[in-house]
């Protein structure tokens, strides 16, 4: 699966998901994107999972109409999400096309 973290994702976070191709909003230059214009392009190169923290996403953005998975991690606190990795593994196993989840940190 393609990943692309959002700023606030904690970057450690990748190591824990070593079975997947993960990259950043900074490491593709899209670190300064809006919200729509970010989702875009993450379909165009076809990513299939946002992973972000961006907790007002939902709301911000028009997401029925999306081929890429968002997943809302509700903390920015990697010590904190550490904790939950298991909720985040089962929560990625779930995602499909177009499909929206927040794992409660």
């Amino acid at each position: 699966m393609n990943i692309l973290f959002d700023q606030g994702t904690p970057v450690p976070l990748r190591r824990y998901l070593a079975a997947h191709r993960v990259t950043t909003t900074y490491e593709r230059g899209w670190a300064n994107m809006a919200n729509g214009q970010l989702l875009a392009q993450a379909e165009l190169v076809e990513i299939d999972l946002l992973i972000t923290t961006d907790q007002n996403l939902r709301y911000q953005q028009n997401l029925s109409a999306r081929r890429i998975a968002i997943l809302v991690l509700r903390s920015t606190s990697w010590p904190k999400i550490q904790q939950r990795l298991d909720a985040i593994h089962a929560a990625i196993q779930r995602v499909g096309v177009g499909t929206y989840e927040e794992v409660e940190i």
